[in-house]
């Protein structure tokens, strides 16, 4: 009997080894908890990968958007000063008829003594505080006599033969022509040259 308990104790101490080492993971044992570590970080590199070209879109757009927005901003900062530049065209234009006549009196009151000279003097200031107003609004007068002859500034109303002056040259002007800005409020009404004809 005893020798059979000290075969059997033997025998489960041979065993005991070998059990501990399948239930204590040996090689084995590790392996399934690192696959599942391997297995997130992946996951996780994935979604991180995802996360960052997401932000450079959203980043790429966002940037996109504010510079539209900035040529917007300066594209209705020009359409206002364009529109406060030329706003008041259309009454500068008509006040040019009353310059017009203003000068003519000038003319016709010049040279005179007594109130004629007076009435000339008091026109020329007028004058003078017509033309500073639509200086003060951008309006200059188109300089056409002895000019060559531009029909974006000049209408011709004559051709004059001429031998003192190169044909196509703005001979006598009708009427001044006025600027506001670099844009045309009305054209000089001139006189253009001419070569003299053959006889």
């Amino acid at each position: 009997m005893a020798d059979k308990k000290q075969a059997e104790t033997a025998m489960e101490m041979d065993s005991a080894p070998e059990e501990a080492t399948d239930e204590g993971g040996g090689e084995a044992g590790p392996a399934e908890p690192a696959t599942g570590t391997e297995e997130r970080l992946k996951a996780l590199a994935h979604q991180l990968e995802a996360k960052e070209k997401e932000y450079r879109e959203t980043l790429d757009q966002l940037l996109r958007v504010s510079a539209e927005f900035e040529n917007y901003k300066k594209r209705s900062a020009r359409e206002q000063e364009e529109f406060r530049k030329y706003a008041n065209q259309s009454l500068l234009k008509e006040m040019l008829s009353a310059v017009d006549h203003i000068e003519l009196a000038i003319k016709a009151a010049e040279g005179g003594a007594g109130p004629q000279g007076s009435l000339a003097e008091g026109l020329n200031l007028t004058l003078k505080e017509l033309m500073r107003i639509f200086e003060k609004f951008g309006v200059t007068a188109i300089e056409a006599q002895g000019q060559p002859f531009n029909p974006e500034f000049h209408e011709a109303m004559l051709r004059e033969e001429s031998l003192s002056l190169p044909a196509n040259t703005v001979a006598r002007e009708l009427q001044k022509g006025y600027l506001i800005g670099k844009r045309l409020l009305r054209p000089s009404l001139v006189v253009v040259s001419s070569p003299p004809a053959e006889r």
